[in-house]
């Protein structure tokens, strides 16, 4: 089963399921909020034609919560020269960051000064409420995975020993195409993650390579906060990102990334210019 959220031009958005290879309206503002019925997987096409095509939007545009794993994936801790975590590391991110996946992503800083960097994420997205659940429980609360892109802004995340800063600028983590429930793909069987710049691969793992699977982490957050339908949980990166390179390497204005997980979709998102840096002719779409 695959779900999505689309926008329509009237300004509203609505979640659409697949059936028979082609996309119909649901009732759903979004996907978050289809998964609130706890009866979700029963959703039905609304009756009559198929809806006009929408514009692309993350797969959950504002959930409750957006939790995020660092440090998880065996060959990103031994690049980065750390060792195993006994606990995951945590930190969060909010519903503003979120953008679709096809949006182009402006740098966030002075075109060449900003780290701006890539880290290809395997997405859970919760279809249920989970308070202090054990990992079976857990599991069966995950509604299905997405693709995601926790762009990082290193310079901003390395000011102190907390992420945040550099974790959670607007519009930076783009979430989707669809979401895809387990029956059809299941982490655990090593899905293929990868991340392309420019056509050249940077990134390439395989999700049965976590320290700390799905339903652990779900778990684990469910002990200390509510987890509710439409919450998504980002399970951290593998190896080969732009700052554990030698020299470095960071994204600059022009670059196209592409994240992809077998099974479930691909993103591609081009980085443009901050704002601050383009020029006014530019801006007014005038020659230079």
């Amino acid at each position: 089963m695959r779900l999505r959220t689309v926008l329509r031009d009237d300004h509203g958005s609505r979640a659409e399921v697949r059936a028979d290879g082609q996309w119909y309206a649901t009732a759903a503002a979004d996907v978050g909020a289809l998964l609130s019925d706890q009866n979700w997987r029963s959703v039905r096409p609304l009756a009559g034609a198929q809806p006009p095509p929408g514009r692309a939007a993350p797969v959950v545009t504002a959930p409750t919560k957006i939790v995020c794993c660092g440090h998880n994936y065996r060959a990103h801790i031994a690049e980065m020269g750390r060792s195993a975590p006994e606990f995951p590391t945590l930190f969060a991110k909010f519903a503003d960051t979120l953008t679709a996946w096809d949006a182009d992503i402006a740098l966030p800083g002075p075109a060449e000064a900003v780290l701006f960097d890539w880290e290809a994420e395997l997405a859970i997205v919760v279809g249920a409420t989970l308070r202090r659940a054990d990992r079976d429980t857990a599991r069966a609360a995950i509604a299905g995975y997405t693709v995601a892109n926790d762009f990082s802004v290193r310079d901003w995340q390395r000011r102190t020993s907390q992420w945040l800063q550099g974790k959670a600028f607007d519009a930076t983590t783009p979430l989707g195409p669809d979401l895809v429930t387990p029956d059809e793909a299941d982490p655990t069987d090593g899905l293929r993650i990868v991340c392309r710049v420019n056509g050249t691969e940077e990134q390439a793992g395989t999700t049965d390579d976590l320290v700390f699977d799905p339903a652990t982490l779900l778990s684990y957050i469910s002990a200390f906060t509510v987890l509710r339908p439409g919450d998504v949980v980002l399970t951290g990166t593998p190896g080969g990102v732009g700052i554990a390179a030698d020299p470095p390497r960071y994204l600059r204005a022009g670059d196209v990334v592409e994240t992809e997980i077998e099974g479930i979709g691909l993103l591609r998102n081009r980085i443009t210019l901050s704002p601050k840096d383009i020029e006014p002719a530019q801006r007014d779409g005038k020659e230079s």
